[in-house]
């Protein structure tokens, strides 16, 4: 006996749909998580904000300069009674890792919700593909830098090349198949975390033991740009530096979407444990990073790869410029020691080059997985949102495709900054700022409608967000650029998919109330004919013109009992959907009538259905309709009716392509 073997093309759709994961309906369960104590899902969502200590206060200090300390202070008050507070309330009113993207859904109605919702999707496209990018090329850095790379494999010396290395081994793993592994993740954390604070203390201790190189600073400080001592200048300065710092605001909406990984009860209480925990360890780390830093390290180790070139078009610190020299020879300024790794200077000049290597690895696998968790939250967002309202292909349900689309999309974005971790920062920022200020709005709309006690003070956090996103935008444009080319290519390719898609069955569950049943089993001797019908009146003068109509035009026999279907649309911006249809009699005429999100899916669904039930092929039959098809076309995807007639047939043919067991089609007229 020959056994069937798939051709090799098979064998690879197989592979790369392997993971796909079905649909179960508009609103399925998620498949169960293993859960774990708090503080244990923290190291995951801490892979993420704790990594940003790699290239936090070298960004700082290129932003704020000798005043990054200070603008650091004002993120940190930022963090502590701005982020926390609203992402405390987004864990209590998202109880199953929803976050502030399904607070906001709910706060709109129909297309509205979905654009809404294909707008954040695209800052959060933003947020996780500069996570993944800007890791990468921080990791970079740190290799790049290290003493021992520098004298034993000088070849590497080209950081665009590395950085897409390092993408491509993380898309590597994921199409091979990647588990987020809460265990490596706690051990990534401790180890990070204990060496940072190792160098930490060692460069405070310097500090204080170094009286001068403080005294310095605070020189500085007092004389920055003419304030001559004047603190609400250096302070006024410092509110309009610190936007630029916002990137030290990420893992906030992780640490939401981690909820369903924690175990109960008290989840919402632990998930708050959870934010305050990570928000107060990174508080502490980023005030001491920034002021040891600040001080310990000369300011032109921060500055980064500049090209004399083009400094016209850049806006670089004076510390940093090219001379007019440079600028006459073209030359290319390489990146300071300390540029996109601080901590890790300060490690290898006081700690020794053994200790800075062991930093540096551990530096760059935390970063790694951090862009792995940018990459695993990628490929959970769009199954999660877009296959459910028709706006991704059927691909996008499985893993492997994905993954190389996000891969190839990093790779662009790697190659447009040119690996640059400051270049990445502006972008980077925006996605996460927008992000929180959405959170932001729904709290303080949630709030009001409550009647909360501590509405104003929403209101009054989601002020200072909005500036300081403003502020990031403006000063920072990259990053809305880059939002913008997502969210635009994410609703170009949303609606191509819905229109592509929109002749799918599309309506998961057909249930007859018992009227209707009753009506389906009076016609077990009979034909199954049904007359679609878009009720004006609704009465008994309706019915009978429209039943002669439909005999006459049809030929149906004046002895054959007939059903009328009518379908109002209900919120035709849901994609799928269940349908009760209901029997209702009109003086001797029987109606089956239901709600559905478009009319001729929901024909050929009932169709469908009863052939399935009964063992009978049905008729249906339709009047021709007048007008512009393209417009027909249009009101088909959008508001789910049109023409619907050709529209019903040509979701049958699609879905039975056996003509003998297709239910039959009949416009006259």
């Amino acid at each position: 006996m020959k056994t069937f073997r798939p051709s090799l093309r098979e064998q690879i759709k197989d592979w790369f749909l392997k993971d796909a994961r079905k649909q179960v309906g508009p609103h399925r369960k998620e498949s169960p998580h293993e859960q774990h104590t708090w503080w244990k899902v923290m190291c995951l969502t801490g892979v993420d904000y704790f990594s940003t200590l790699g290239y936090q206060p070298g960004i700082a200090f290129l932003a704020a300069g000798v005043l990054s300390p200070i603008a650091t202070l004002f993120l940190v008050l930022l963090t502590l009674l701005g982020a926390l507070p609203v992402y405390s309330r987004v864990a209590k009113e998202s109880p199953h890792g929803e976050g502030s993207i399904a607070m906001l859904q709910t706060l709109f109605s129909r297309w509205k919700a979905k654009l809404v919702i294909l707008i954040l999707l695209g800052f959060v496209a933003t947020d996780f593909v500069i996570t993944i990018t800007l890791s990468a090329a921080d990791a970079t850095a740190h290799i790049l830098e290290n003493p021992f790379v520098i004298s034993y494999l000088p070849f590497l010396e080209h950081p665009v090349l590395v950085t897409i290395a390092l993408i491509t081994i993380l898309g590597l793993v994921f199409l091979k198949g990647f588990r987020e592994a809460i265990g490596i993740a706690v051990i990534l954390v401790f180890v990070y975390l204990s060496l940072n604070l190792i160098v930490v203390s060692v460069a405070l201790y310097e500090v204080f033991t170094h009286p001068e190189l403080f005294r310095n600073w605070a020189q500085a400080v007092y004389h920055y740009r003419g304030s001559d001592g004047n603190w609400l200048l250096i302070i006024g300065i410092a509110l309009i530096y610190f936007p630029k710092l916002a990137l030290g605001l990420s893992g906030f909406e992780t640490g939401v979407a981690v909820m369903p990984l924690i175990k109960s009860p008290d989840r919402i209480r632990n998930t708050q444990k959870l934010l305050a925990t990570a928000a107060l360890i990174m508080s502490f780390m980023l005030i001491c990073s920034s002021l040891s830093t600040a001080v310990l390290i000369e300011p032109k180790e921060f500055c980064p790869r500049i090209d004399c070139k083009r400094v016209v078009q850049e806006n670089h610190p004076p510390y940093c410029a090219c001379s007019p020299e440079e600028i006459e020879r073209g030359e290319i300024k390489e990146a300071g020691q300390a540029n996109g790794r601080a901590l890790a200077y300060i490690a290898h000049k006081y700690l020794g080059d053994l200790f800075g290597t062991a930093y540096d690895i551990s530096t760059i696998f935390i970063l790694w997985f951090a862009g792995a968790s940018a990459m695993a939250g990628l490929l959970n967002i769009v199954p999660r949102y877009l296959p459910k309202y028709g706006m991704a292909p059927e691909w996008a349900r499985a893993t492997r495709p994905l993954t190389i689309v996000f891969t190839l999309i990093c790779f662009a974005v790697t190659i447009w900054f040119e690996a640059s971790v400051d270049a990445q920062g502006g972008a980077y920022a925006t996605g996460v700022l927008v992000l929180i200020s959405s959170a932001a709005v729904a709290v303080t709309i949630s709030s009001w409608r409550q009647n909360s006690q501590w509405r104003w003070a929403f209101l009054v956090i989601t002020i200072i967000f909005a500036y300081t996103t403003i502020a990031n935008i403006i000063e920072r444009p990259d990053g809305i650029k880059i939002a913008s080319l997502f969210i635009f290519s994410i609703i170009l390719s949303s609606f191509i998919s819905r229109a592509l898609r929109s002749l799918e069955v599309r309506i998961e569950e057909v249930e007859l109330d018992e009227k209707a049943w009753e009506f389906i089993q009076d016609l077990a001797e009979n034909e199954i004919r049904i007359v679609a019908n878009r009720r004006e009146a609704g009465d008994v003068a309706e019915y009978r013109y429209k039943e002669h109509e439909k005999r006459v035009d049809n030929h149906i026999p004046s002895t054959d009992p007939i059903l009328f279907y009518e379908v109002d649309v209900g919120d035709a911006s849901e994609f799928t959907g269940k349908i009760k249809v209901r029997g209702v009699e009109v003086d001797g005429y029987r109606i089956l009538r239901t709600i559905a999100p478009s009319v001729p899916n929901a024909i050929a669904a009932l169709l469908l259905y009863l052939r399935d039930r009964t063992g009978k092929i049905p008729h249906v039959y339709f009047g021709w309709s007048e007008g512009n098809p393209i417009v027909y076309l249009l009101r088909f995807v959008l508001f789910g009716e049109g023409d619907t007639a050709p529209v019903t047939r040509e979701i049958l043919r699609q879905a039975e392509p056996d003509p003998d067991r297709r239910p039959n089609v009949h416009v006259g007229g």
